[in-house]
């Protein structure tokens, strides 16, 4: 699947001005999309990421989107590591007789197994819950042969593995006895020079140049042939590679260019079998970059709590609970709560036109609109209840700040209608524009009515939009004009505060005198200020004020009445159904009764009359009699055991609703029983599946954990959570609990570094170091690390291998050959 079918975008769309991306903040929303891309192909779709108007495309970016985010919380670990962008190497290699670099050959691997693990993911038995991301993978394939031969070739070192070739592993061979005859002849020469005290006793051989040296002290330098390869900083020291390991040395370098040659011998051979599948395997990557891309948007999507709201092919917009995303994002760093937008634009009120006091939230409804719109029309998911319609539009336009431009002589005003004449000849019945403190900037009376002509033209051409203002002519005008509506941002009158909640179908007030109180402008001024602007506009405002006091009073009790008309109906309706099946049952179980009773009458009367009858035939004996007795008094007997206990028997095995009825009784019981909850209640938020404990109360709020998580909740907000949802939450836990030890020892195995460098450590610090080191090898089932301590005095090369002892699961450890640091590293072999 080409990259450019999965990105392309229509080059007609009008989005005004320029700079409207950053204008509305969607410029930080596409860093923090690349930001949580695994690699270069999935930022490169993030950079050209673009608004589109293509609605059957725009439906499968989201619902792609949408899957990615259910693949997310489904609990099943997706491959996170080793998202590798190897394209230009493809691209390089495709030249006959060339061949791919050995690090270049390690990352091919380690990168097709993650896009073979993707399409492994997507080909279970679960995944018919994401159709869209299946599809995605249906036409990429890679050649299993090409994985199984790089596997033969290179190790987990990014090393080539000596089996490689049989020519290979006789050259290695040959290169390791040589290392260790040259290790060991400069062993013994340097014994010798130190026996003969050439040099200090506690000096070693060391490398200089990438050749074994021996330091000598300078007046000596000429009692041992060699090379001098360096000397030290006072000049008392020279370093000196005797002439027999010179001669050792030229034979190893010939088996090392031998190595090499054999090296890239393999390589070429392997690139030749790759060279074939070169375009499929180009086409993989790309999918690679694809699925990373909806992996970063995923989990943006669940940063923010956006949701992919119900979709619709016309210009139209109703949107319930919307949030800014980036203040949603800097509210929850600060713990602060993000008051949510409900908003519809249609047919019969396309523009919203909304008042308030400053600082009341006018511009951020108006960025919000004009963000969530543009995400959704670049694919990404939006954070909105999931009730939401979302429409689509042709065209944005924005019109917002200071435009004020030096450059061009343009005052702040004159920018302005720059702005609004661009819209006016563009604008159509697919155009939604948001314009922030429109008509402000000059003379207010004209500026006033320059905005109303505007807006008058806008509606006559049926264009969509949000403007804020505080001109009462644009807040008459929506009364007058159909396709117009009010919207004011609410004002805490009795606190002077604004609450930042937009109400819909109102204008708003300004609250300019009440703020200037708050704040302790002088009184004298503001009395003044009242008599120069007129009563007219003051009762106007008063009446606003009023209203909306009102309106809250009536909305409060509409609230009451309707729960309590609510709750009565639920309780005569469940109560009608149990004196319904009641009665059914008592029906039932009454004519069973009389059954038995008859069934046991009618076989006393056979009892007595046969004991009469043979009282007489046989003329019995007091014995005899007695026996008779005996048997009518056991009849009494069972006739008197028929007790309620019989009968609620009976209920129990012919009714069982009663007894279910008697169970949901305990269980109302259980949660109805003092319903606050208390500390150490189960809970949920009403109308969440969520299951958390109650561990804190705080006046009207409870401190309750959820997992590993604490939040603190109104009490209003909880109900005691069913016997039943606390089993059920129970086995949910567990299987989160192993996705998530699972998804954590990825993590650790993606950081893991096979050497820890104790350079500068302090003994107590250093042990701490390789304790944790070594039981994260243990645990990830690393078979050799290398800790480098440095020479230095060998105290720290001590205490390290002194630790080592102690662990049973260290097979052995010992010094690095002599090229690769020798004593100053350890190289640990783990059982």
């Amino acid at each position: 699947m080409p990259i450019a079918l999965f990105v392309i975008l229509q080059k007609k769309t009008v989005i005004y001005p320029f700079n409207f991306e950053e204008k509305i903040g969607f410029t930080r929303i596409r860093e923090m999309i690349e930001e949580r891309c695994l690699s270069q192909l999935g930022e490169d779709l993030a950079k050209e990421m673009h608004f589109s108007y293509n609605f059957s495309k725009l439906s499968l970016y989201l619902n792609q989107a949408n899957e990615f985010k259910n693949v997310l919380i489904s609990g099943r670990a997706f491959p996170s590591q080793d998202y590798l962008d190897l394209t230009f190497e493809l691209n390089r290699i495709k030249t006959p007789g060339s061949f791919i670099f050995v690090e270049n050959l390690f990352d091919l691997l380690i990168s097709l197994t993650t896009i073979n693990e993707c399409l492994q993911f997507f080909k279970h038995k679960d995944s018919e819950q994401f159709p869209l991301l299946v599809k995605l993978g249906k036409d990429v394939f890679i050649p299993q042969e090409i994985i199984i031969s790089a596997n033969k070739i290179i190790d987990d070192k990014k090393t080539i593995k000596d089996t490689a070739s049989d020519q290979l592993k006789e050259i290695r061979h040959q290169l390791n006895i040589k290392k260790n005859s040259i290790n060991k002849r400069i062993a013994q020469i340097m014994q010798k020079v130190k026996k003969e005290g050439l040099s200090r006793e506690d000096a070693e051989v060391t490398i200089r140049d990438g050749h074994l040296v021996i330091p000598i002290n300078a007046v000596n330098k000429r009692k041992l042939k060699g090379y001098i390869h360096d000397e030290s900083a006072t000049g008392q020291t020279i370093y000196i590679e005797p002439s027999e390991i010179v001669d050792l040395g030229n034979e190893l370098r010939e088996l090392e260019l031998a190595e090499k040659r054999e090296i890239i011998k393999i390589l070429t051979i392997f690139t030749d079998s790759l060279r074939p599948w070169i375009e499929d395997l180009e086409n993989a990557y790309q999918y690679l970059g694809i699925i990373d891309f909806l992996r970063a948007k995923a989990l943006f999507a669940l940063e923010i709590g956006a949701v992919l709201p119900e979709l619709s092919n016309t210009p139209f917009l109703e949107w319930r609970k919307a949030v800014h995303p980036l203040l949603f994002i800097n509210h929850k760093q600060q713990k602060k709560k993000v008051e949510p937008l409900t908003i519809e634009l249609n047919q019969r009120n396309r523009i919203l036109i909304i008042s308030g006091p400053n600082a009341g939230g006018k511009s951020v409804c108006l960025k919000t609109v004009g963000l969530l719109q543009y995400m959704f029309q670049c694919g990404l998911l939006i954070p909105v209840h999931e009730s939401s319609i979302a429409g689509i539009f042709k065209q944005l336009f924005i019109d917002i700040g200071d435009e004020q431009s030096l450059d061009n002589d343009l005052s702040t005003y004159s920018s302005h209608l720059m702005n609004l004449k661009h819209l006016l000849k563009n604008a159509d019945s697919q155009t939604l524009f948001m314009i922030d403190e429109f008509g402000s900037g000059t003379e207010p009376q004209l500026g006033g009515a320059i905005a109303e002509a505007i807006l008058e033209n806008l509606n006559a051409i049926k264009a969509f939009g949000v403007v804020t203002t505080h001109y009462a002519n644009l807040k008459l005008l929506a009364g007058k004009q159909p396709g117009m509506i009010n919207g004011a941002m609410l004002f805490d009158v009795n606190n002077i505060q604004p609450l930042y909640q937009l109400q819909i179908g109102k204008p708003g007030s300004s609250f300019a005198f009440e703020i200037a109180r708050k704040i302790g402008f002088p009184e004298s001024i503001l009395s003044e200020a009242i008599l120069k602007t007129g009563s007219t506009q003051i009762d106007f405002d008063n009446q606003l004020n009023q209203l909306e006091q009102e309106r809250k009073a009536l909305l409060q009790k509409k609230i009451e009445l309707d729960s309590a008309d609510e709750f009565i109906s639920e309780i005569m309706e469940r109560y009608q159904a149990k004196l319904e099946i009641l009665e059914s049952t008592s029906k039932d179980i009454i004519q069973k009764a009389k059954n038995q009773a008859k069934d046991i009458l009618s076989n006393s009367n056979k009892l007595i009359e046969n004991t009469v009858r043979e009282i007489r035939e046989t003329q019995a004996s007091k014995e005899k009699t007695k026996i008779a007795r005996e048997k009518v008094s056991t009849l009494k007997q069972e006739l008197e055991i028929i007790e309620p206990a019989e009968v609620v028997k009976e209920i129990k095995k012919n009714a069982p609703v009663i007894v279910q009825l008697h169970e949901e009784k305990h269980e109302e019981k259980y949660t109805g029983h003092n319903k606050t909850p208390i500390v150490g209640d189960f809970v949920k938020v009403i109308g969440q599946e969520s299951i958390g404990q109650v561990i804190k109360l705080s006046g009207k709020k409870a401190e309750v954990a959820f997992g590993q998580m604490k939040m603190r909740i109104d009490l209003g907000k909880l109900e005691k959570a069913k016997r039943s949802e606390i089993r059920k939450d129970k086995d949910k836990s567990y299987t989160s609990s192993y996705s998530s030890i699972m998804s954590d020892l990825n993590d650790k195995m993606a950081q893991f570094k096979l050497q820890l460098d104790l350079r500068g450590k302090r003994a107590d610090e250093a042990l701490d170091e390789v304790r944790h080191y070594i039981d994260d090898a243990i645990l990830l089932r690393i078979s050799e690390v290398t800790i480098l301590h440095g020479k230095g005095n060998g105290t720290l090369r001590e205490v390290v291998r002194q630790f080592l002892t102690s662990i049973t699961e260290v097979r052995s450890f010992k010094d690095a050959p002599i090229d690769m640091g020798g004593s100053g590293i350890t190289v640990v072999t783990l059982r």
